[in-house]
Parts: C-alpha cells; structure tokens; sequence
C-alpha cells in the first residue's frame, strides 16, 4: 500500500526485490491455479529440452572451433556442475526472500544467457554463458515444486505434479529430435537462440500468473564449506577424466586434478561428519536403502544420459544427419516415460519397488549387453533405445520411491535435494565416462572400438544400479 507514496526513483527498485501481486481479475477466477501450473511448465519444459539438446551440438562445434570431444563435452559438464552446486543454496535462499521472484530472475538469466550462447566467438565464451544459464536454471528449478505445491488446491496436487513431470518427459523426448532439425537446417546457435523467445514469453506469464510466497524460512545454518568441497571435488574429478579423454593437459597436471578431487573428497566428507547443519546428512547415509538407492539414482541417469552422447557421435561418424540422429535418439526418453507410466499396469500390482527396480536394471543390463554385439546403425539403435528406455523408466521411480520412504517425513525436502544431487552427478559423469571410453577406444569412427567400449562401460554401470537394488532392504515403500 506504500507504493502509491513511492518515486519513480525508489519504485525500481522495489519491482527487483519484492514480489509483485497477480492482478486480481487474475487471482480471483476458480482455475487460476491452473494458470499458475502451466507457467511453471514453460521452466520444466525448457530445463529437460536443454538437457538432452545440447549433445546434438557436439560434432558442428568440433568442426567450427577445430577442438577434441573431451573439450566440447564442457558444454554440457559445466552446465551440470553449476547445476548441482547451486540447486540447494538457491531453494534455501527462495524460501527466505520469495519463490517467484528467483523464478523470475532464473528465467531472466536463462534467456539472456541462451542469447549470448548463441552468438559466443569461441568455446570458452559458450562455456562461461552456460555457467551463467545453469545458475538461471537452478534458480527454476529450485522453485517450480514449491510453486506448483503452493498454487494448486491440496485435492488437484497429484495431477498438478503429474503435468509438471509430463512437461519435463515431453522436453527430454524432444530434445534431440529438435535439436538435430535445428542443428541440420540452421546452425547449432540456434540451438541455444530458441531458448529467448520462450523466456520472454514466460516470464510476462510469470510476472501475471504466478502467486506470490505467502510463508517464508529464513535461510541460516548452511553448509557453505561443504558445498564448495563438493564443488571442488566434482570439478576436479570430471575435468581430470576430460584431461585423461584428450584435452591437452599434461601428464603431471592430470594427476594433480585427480589428487586435488581426492583431497577435496576427504576434506567433504571430514566436513559433513563435523557440521551442525551438514550438506549431505551422515545419519540419512547410513540408512541402507538411503545409500544404495542414492547410488542406484547416480547409475541410472548415467546410463539415461550416455547414449545422449554415444549416439550422435556414432551416428554422424557414420554419415548420418544430426536430424537423423536426433529422431534416432528420441526413442530412449520415449521409453523411459513408456516404462514410467505402463510399469504399474504391466507389474503385478504385489510388485514391491525393489522387485520393480530389479525388473528395470535386468531389462538395462541385457539390452546393453545386446548392443555390445550387433551393430550401432540406426535400425538397430532405435528399437533398443527403446527397450532400454522402457527398463530406465521401470527402474527410476520405484528407486526414488525407495529413497523416499526411508527417508523421515521431517528430512522430505533434504532427501529430494539428495536424489537431486546423485541425479546431476550421474548425468554429468555419463557424459564423461562416455568421452573417455571413446578417446581409450582409439577413435568414435564405427570401426573402432571406442563406441564399443562406451557400451561395455554402461553396461558395467547398469550392473552396479542392479547390484544397488538387489541389495535395498525389503521393507522399503511398496
């Protein structure tokens, strides 16, 4: 009510820092919630295609900055990096000074940063812009739950979830295919310019539809010394096995990364044992279901993200278009969401999640090894992405359902953060893995044994997330 009594010059500031109010022809109309949801869908929507686009840029950025695979991988890694270490710190701080003013500012950091990525002079430009477009994404997605679970009424919460995840699998599935059609007719600075319309569009959406924070928690006690270790720890290790995949590093600067990560590493895991209000809660650790469905989480979306890499190389390496490589690779998100949304029908309902994660990581594991043998043209990827797709999906959720139900309903919010965190980490380090396994190979070329290896790798991965279900308790949720 102050603001009628406010100048021009102070009334600036004020739309930067406070959350500004849904008009109210707005507010008040019986399915304004619905609006609220579907403007936190655009976020969802343009967080999972980013995801799974970016990879179809890989081979024209090899040819236009005449760098290796280990170096463009960095597109995607230092996305994923700010990604994780800014997810928590940002949703503590959301909570304290308001959610939809972070989500406005992260769409607005998205789509300036999307813009300068598309007109980026060299890869160190676009690997600076996509550290800045992390911290907009972070800033969307540490909020979209909480803005979707305080605008829809309790009765509408489930489906309101439902939509925002359907609009995450719609993103992830239309990522390479949109991706590959861009890239082919138009550049791969496209890829990243179509981003700024969307974000324009969105956050006037924002601004109109979104409610603003009603209760708020003041954000003290975190772990700023344990968060900068992860940090460090991460960094080290990825940027060490891009090292060891081609960047030319020396050899004595490759092993001070994997010392300096595993130094970190300690000093990460000292920290958590010590803090009062630790990153990473020891006591939720020790839980059996806690850790190995956290590892089953960090493999899963490995073996979900390695193909994003693997197929477009090989395919390209082979002649292919990245259109057809895109259209190729749709078929794993399709799958995935296939096995989502069909497992509980398809499963005996007496099905525990552990018997279901089992199910999922049998169905990866022998598709993977099925690849190892035949050979990767487009005929026999897509069917088998699928296959591979439907075991993820199958697994996935039962997994997190497992998580979640050991986790106590005070430490919900910590316990999805964690899923969060093993989720980045597994993407990004399937994008590594998959870069090194192609650079030991000798070459990404069809008939070498680079992409061979790469299988064989996610295949020793899915056994790992199998071998995670297999020893998960029994009495986790059904």
């Amino acid at each position: 009510m102050g603001i009628r009594h406010r100048t021009p010059q102070s009334l600036l500031p004020s739309l930067l820092v406070e959350e500004r109010a849904r008009p109210a022809r707005i507010r008040e109309r019986p399915g304004a919630w619905r609006l609220a949801v579907a403007t936190v869908c655009f976020g969802a929507f343009m967080g999972q295609l980013d995801a799974s686009i970016v990879t179809l840029t890989y081979g024209a950025l090899r040819s236009e900055f005449r760098i290796s695979l280990a170096a463009v991988e960095w597109v995607s890694l230092a996305y994923l990096l700010t990604l994780v270490a800014l997810l928590v710190p940002v949703g503590r701080l959301a909570d304290a000074h308001g959610r939809k003013l972070f989500y406005l500012y992260g769409f607005a950091v998205f789509t300036v940063a999307s813009g300068a990525c598309g007109l980026a002079g060299s890869l160190t430009a676009l690997v600076g812009f996509r550290v800045a477009q992390a911290a907009g994404a972070a800033m969307m997605q540490a909020n979209s739950v909480a803005l979707v679970t305080t605008s829809a009424p309790r009765e509408k919460l489930r489906s309101a979830l439902g939509v925002q995840a359907a609009a995450q699998a719609l993103g992830l599935a239309l990522g390479p295919t949109v991706g590959g059609a861009l890239v082919s007719a138009f550049g791969w600075r496209w890829v990243f310019a179509v981003n700024v319309p969307v974000g324009i569009v969105s956050l006037v959406a924002g601004h109109y539809l979104l409610p603003r924070t009603r209760s708020r928690t003041p954000a003290a006690g975190f772990d700023w010394p344990g968060l900068a270790l992860l940090a460090v720890t991460t960094t080290c290790l990825l940027l060490g096995v891009s090292a060891a995949s081609g960047l030319p590093f020396p050899a004595w600067a490759v092993a001070a990364l994997f010392a300096a990560a595993a130094v970190a590493g300690w000093g990460f895991t000292v920290r958590q044992l010590r803090a009062a209000r630790p990153l990473v809660d020891p006591a939720l650790l020790r839980r059996r279901e806690v850790a190995t469905g956290l590892a089953g989480a960090l493999c899963s979306y490995l073996v979900l993200f390695g193909p994003l890499v693997l197929v477009p190389v090989v395919l390209t390496a082979r002649g292919a278009s990245e259109l057809t490589a895109g259209l190729v690779l749709t078929a794993l998100p399709a799958g995935f969401a296939l096995g989502a949304t069909c497992a509980d029908r398809v499963l005996p309902a007496t099905t525990a999640d552990r018997g279901r994660c089992l199910v999922g990581g049998v169905i990866c594991a022998g598709t993977l090894a099925a690849l190892t043998a035949l050979p990767p043209t487009a005929g026999v990827l897509a069917p088998l992405l699928v296959v591979l797709g439907v075991g993820l999906g199958t697994f996935t959720p039962a997994n997190n359902a497992i998580v979640m139900a050991a986790i106590p309903a005070r430490s919900s919010g910590t316990g999805g953060g964690l899923v969060n965190m093993a989720r980045g980490l597994g993407t990004a380090l399937g994008i590594a893995l998959v870069t090194l396994a192609l650079h030991l190979g000798g070459s990404e070329a069809p008939g070498n044994g680079g992409a061979r290896w790469a299988v064989v790798a996610l295949l020793l991965v899915s056994l790992l997330a199998l071998a995670a279900a297999w020893r998960s308790a029994g009495r986790a949720a059904r």
